[in-house]
């Protein structure tokens, strides 16, 4: 070690008996920005994993952003259910469509949308169905008596509690309350006769609606010698549920449900679209169609086959509103974990659910969502729903400053905010704002065109690009998305 100068030994001996010890100066040092970034590292929450389905980018460290529940599911997420929430045109649509697209890829993959929007006349995923060669089942009371899809609650294939619990949950709903004791008998004994009665049809008739609004006006003298009271009390126990299923044998639900099931409907396709777009949203017929349909699939679509199968409701709190028909599909839900599903609700405010007729059965079925992702609200709506949902603040402080196609993503306690990319060729067939942003003239030439205004082979794609991605970063994480498939052995 080289001797130091006794003049600056005596100096600084000096300056520290006056001033006490002084820190060593450090000369400036020149760099730019980029080199900077190098020394002070940002940081950002870590993501899901590399294996599912491309979202987006995540804001704030730029990583791709991928979610999959059902790679996710035992690892990250106890249950495997989804929670969409946020106003009109902040991108829900576009990351619902996306995200079926992008699950389809995978062959082991199967979905179930129920649309309840509509646009140009049909639902608004009849651009998606067109694309894969899928017609939608369409529910229309106007059109069902000129021969259009029927779904028979007492289809065979339902077993015969399912059918009663589905009758019940009818009822509730059109009363606006539960079934009495006295009603619920009269109900059990007409629906029991029916039953047996088709049980033994040589011709295998299945047993219709019909059929149980006639027994229930005209009840059997061993129905009432059962209970030992008259045959007028158990005919008056049954008037109002007779009336409320004639609503939908001759009322204005006609022609949807009064029949046998419509042959043909292909449960093993892809993507089943049920188009609820003919139907008054805000009518009692929305919770009974859903209700309906939620438990036809139940006991005729979901099945133990490996599949890895996704149930999306648009408009959901139409179930999770109802306490009757909530509580149908939380016993859906419960087949998550042993059958593979994953349901998706869409829903526009919380407060829709958790303020309604059905807080308790709501709160149940938002606490098996263990995924949620919420698009721009209002500040008070967030701070509602950040309180609901159990968000950190600096989440809720963001979530009204979100711009469209941006949300903040709560996957069990991972909190990213995370903007939703769509590639060019998706882009047509996923956004439902043609009406304010199409002009007349490509209106025209759209309806014109036999397979509608775009379709994934008029984009770039090929056979290494299928979705026709030209953006570097979509490359990259399409990129994986392929490299994925190839180890899981998907084609």
């Amino acid at each position: 070690m080289p001797a130091r100068d006794p003049l600056n030994l005596i100096t600084e001996a000096f300056t520290s008996l006056l001033f006490g010890r002084t820190e060593t100066t450090r000369l400036p040092v020149r760099t730019s920005t980029g080199q900077a970034q190098a020394v002070y590292l940002p940081t950002a929450a870590p993501g899901l994993g590399d294996s599912g389905v491309i979202i987006g980018r995540e804001v704030y460290s730029g990583k791709g952003y991928i979610y999959d529940p059902f790679q996710l599911y035992g690892q990250q997420l106890p249950a495997p259910h989804w929670l969409v929430l946020g106003e009109s045109g902040n991108g829900k649509s576009a990351l619902e469509k996306t995200y079926v697209l992008r699950q389809l890829r995978f062959r082991d993959r199967q979905v179930v949308v129920l649309d309840a929007q509509g646009e140009d006349g049909v639902g608004e995923w009849n651009l998606v169905a067109q694309q894969l060669g899928i017609t939608p089942i369409r529910l229309d009371p106007m059109a069902a008596l000129d021969g259009t899809v029927r779904l028979n609650p007492l289809d065979p294939a339902i077993t015969t509690t399912g059918q009663l619990a589905l009758l019940r949950t009818i009822i509730e709903v059109a009363l606006g309350r539960g079934l009495d004791e006295r009603s619920g008998f009269a109900l059990k004994v007409a629906h029991a006769y029916v039953n047996q009665a088709a049980a033994q049809d040589p011709d295998g008739r299945q047993p219709i609606l019909g059929d149980i609004v006639e027994r229930l006006r005209h009840p059997l003298p061993e129905s009432a010698d059962a209970m030992n009271v008259a045959l007028e009390d158990v005919r008056a126990w049954g008037l109002d549920v007779a009336l409320v299923l004639d609503r939908l044998v001759d009322g204005d639900l006609r022609g949807m449900f009064d029949g046998p099931t419509t042959v043909g409907i292909d449960l093993d396709a892809p993507l089943i679209v049920f188009d609820l777009s003919h139907i008054d949203r805000n009518s009692i017929a929305m919770p009974i169609l859903m209700a309906i349909v939620g438990v036809w699939l139940e006991h005729t679509w979901i099945r133990p086959d490996r599949k890895k199968r996704i149930f999306l409701v648009e408009e959901a709190w139409h179930i999770i509103n109802s306490p009757s028909v909530a509580q149908l599909f939380q016993r859906l839900l419960k087949f998550g974990r042993r059958l593979g599903l994953s349901f998706v609700a869409v829903v526009h405010h919380l407060s829709d659910v958790v303020d309604g007729a059905a807080a308790k059965e709501a709160a149940a079925i938002l606490k098996m969502a263990s995924t949620r992702t919420i698009y721009a609200q209002k500040s008070d709506e967030a701070r509602a729903t950040g309180q609901v949902l159990g968000l950190p603040r600096w989440a809720v402080e963001i979530i009204p400053t979100l711009t469209p196609g941006m949300a903040v993503w709560d996957v069990n306690g991972n909190v990213q905010v995370v903007k939703h990319l769509v590639t060019e060729s998706e882009r047509p067939l996923v956004f439902t704002d043609r009406a304010m942003t199409e002009s007349s003239a490509q209106r025209a030439a759209n309806a014109a065109t036999p397979d509608g205004p775009a379709t994934l082979e008029a984009g770039t794609g090929d056979d290494d690009n299928p979705l026709g991605i030209t953006d570097p970063f979509e490359a990259e994480t399409e990129e994986r998305v392929i490299s994925f498939e190839k180890r899981q052995g998907v084609g």
